[in-house]
């Protein structure tokens, strides 16, 4: 069956780093669009990085942009989100998501969490 299990999340000081992985199992993963999604408390869900297929073309929320980096190993079927100078706004539930190209619908990771705290 389709898995997506994140790993990585923690708690981590303001100004420091994490790094988010996501791996993919149950279908063609070089095939998917994937994308890391947070939640917050009391938020909605937003989208806070996507990548192509390929790894070429990547998005950011401009709150993320020149801090975060996704990047994909398709042949080890895993996603990345490398997060820097995080700030405790970034304290959320990160999900994994994949979609495949030109549909509405896909599958979501359960979750990480990841707190920027003093």
């Amino acid at each position: 069956q389709v898995q997506l299990v994140e790993s990585g999340g923690g708690l981590v000081q303001p100004g420091g780093s994490l790094k988010l992985s996501c791996a993919a199992s149950g279908f063609i993963f070089s095939n998917y669009n994937m994308r890391w999604y947070r939640q917050a408390p009391g938020k909605e869900r937003e989208l806070v990085a996507s990548i192509d297929t390929t790894g070429r073309r990547a998005d950011y929320l401009d709150s993320a942009k020149g801090r975060f980096t996704i990047s994909r190993d398709n042949a080890k079927k895993t996603v990345y989100l490398q997060m820097n100078s995080l700030r405790p706004e970034d304290t959320a539930v990160y999900y994994c998501h994949a979609r495949y190209p030109g549909t509405t619908t896909g599958h979501w990771g359960q979750g990480s969490q990841v707190t920027v705290s003093s």
